[in-house]
């Protein structure tokens, strides 16, 4: 799939809002940038118009309602994670090709502008070995020492931030303690942190922060456990519920106040949204862990369960969600361009912004033609793979349905109502900083559906087509 580069539009300013809301504005502009199935269109800005004074609301009509007057959560960023594989891969790549690369996901001009990337504590599945930053035995952590990670990873970060600019947010997450903290004696198939080393594992956290925030990697906050539930062949921790809580509350959050590292947020659970409310609720409903507490992450990979979400929101509604980790697998490079890939983010991202979430991130940003490297075999899709031998590209239509978030609904955005009139679209908007709205509206179905957007008392006309998604950029 060829990779188009988005020209940078100019858009007119949002006037101020009054206290009557949108309705006071003597203009207001409409960008339309559409991805469409067997189109050719990607990301492709195929329109603009005015909203004008609306016809009385009939039931022949269908609608996408806007009302910036109503505001929610505000956004932490969209993005992904830069893994050890994804930084091997782009160094294996000719120099062209990783300016390609930076410029595709960091650019908020000409690519789509990912604000928020997820790194791990040593190694995971997604590196090509298993490692950990001190020696056996060493409880006193004075061996600590990052060097595997100053080949690829941390230049490759942090090249991804200087293109970025400022609104970019690193958080980490371990997959697993080293493996003589462990009572299996292993990195892999689970087992559980000894109790004799959760001091030592909770300043390893620390050690962490202090290491990458010298090398000039500021990490704004690190999830407990990557999926604490499972047993995995590669690097994997279980904790339970009862566990987490007095890990955090008597260990993780004291190791980083004691370092100097309390403004440092705390995300639990980092795993599927199927459990998310009784691994939340345990924690939360304890005063002394959840003070430690900044928020609830949360995986996709067993069911959709996008209720959970909002279940959590419901009755926790000063903690903060995050969407920590999502991809499709096992890779096959015959299914590349499947339309369906992309269409199960954007499904994802729409229901979970809706129910709270404050942050959306995927897995890995680039994997090889092989969907690794992996030392585990676990290959997977990533929304860009590179052919390692010939420097080609492979853009999946999953980094075009991202991009419709990401490029256009920025880090300090709120989410704002956004009501559809028909089952056939779903959609979700946000109000941004500069007073551009972002209106996200996605069609599953294999019918074209037209659609007015409405914004206080005015319309506009549009269509989505079969299997596509829309941006409309409102100023």
């Amino acid at each position: 799939m060829k990779h188009t580069i988005i020209a940078t539009v100019s858009l007119i300013t949002l006037m101020a809002a009054s206290s009557q809301g949108a309705s006071e504005h003597s203009k207001s502009h409409v960008e339309i940038y559409l991805t469409a199935k067997d189109s050719g269109q990607r990301l492709t800005k195929t329109g603009e118009s005015e909203l004008a004074d609306q016809l009385p609301v009939g039931e022949k009509e269908e609608f996408v309602f806007i009302d910036p007057s109503k505001t929610f959560q505000t956004v932490l960023g969209i993005g992904g994670a830069l893994t050890d594989a994804a930084a091997e891969t782009f160094y294996k790549l000719p120099a062209n090709k990783q300016q390609e690369i930076l410029q595709a996901y960091f650019d908020p001009q000409n690519g789509i502008g990912y604000t928020l990337g997820r790194t791990h504590i040593h190694s995971c599945d997604f590196s090509s070995e298993s490692y950990t930053y001190v020696k056996d035995g060493d409880k006193q952590l004075d061996s600590f020492n990052i060097a595997h990670d100053l080949k690829y990873r941390i230049p490759f970060t942090k090249a991804a931030m200087a293109t970025a600019g400022k609104d970019f947010t690193v958080f980490a997450s371990p997959w697993s303690p080293p493996g003589w903290m462990k009572d299996n004696g292993s990195m892999l198939h689970g087992g559980k942190l000894k109790l004799e080393y959760y001091d030592s594992w909770a300043q390893y956290f620390g050690k962490f922060i202090h290491a990458y925030e010298r090398e000039g990697i500021p990490i704004w906050g690190l999830t407990v456990q990557n999926e604490p539930l499972a047993n995995q062949t590669w690097e994997s921790c279980i904790y339970s519920a009862e566990e987490e809580r007095d890990f955090v509350k008597n260990h993780l959050g004291p190791a980083l106040r004691k370092a100097g590292l309390k403004d440092k947020k705390i995300v639990i659970w980092d795993h599927n949204r199927s459990l998310m409310y009784q691994r939340a609720s345990v924690v939360l409903d304890d005063p002394e862990a959840a003070k430690y507490v900044w928020g609830v992450g949360f995986h996709w990979y067993v069911g959709d369960n996008f209720e959970n979400v909002k279940r959590v929101k419901e009755a926790y509604p000063n903690t903060h969600l995050l969407f920590t980790e999502g991809c499709h697998g096992p890779f096959d490079f015959s299914k590349i361009n499947d339309w369906q890939w992309g269409e199960l983010y954007a499904k994802s991202m729409i229901h979970d912004f809706n129910n709270g979430a404050e942050g959306w991130t995927d897995w890995n940003v680039l994997l090889d033609e092989k969907g690794g490297p992996n030392h585990v075999q676990n290959f997977c899709f990533a929304p860009v793979h590179a052919d390692t031998k010939t420097g080609e590209l492979f853009y999946m239509n999953s980094y075009y349905y991202i991009g419709h978030f990401s490029k256009f609904i920025r880090p300090g955005a709120k989410r704002i109502i956004s009501s559809s009139s028909t089952d056939r679209l779903l959609t979700t908007a946000f109000l941004n900083k500069d007073g551009k709205i972002a209106v996200v509206v996605l069609n599953l179905s294999n019918q074209a559906q037209a659609f007015n957007l409405w914004l206080g008392g005015k319309i506009t006309k549009s269509i989505s087509p079969a299997h596509s998604i829309i941006t409309l950029v409102i100023s």
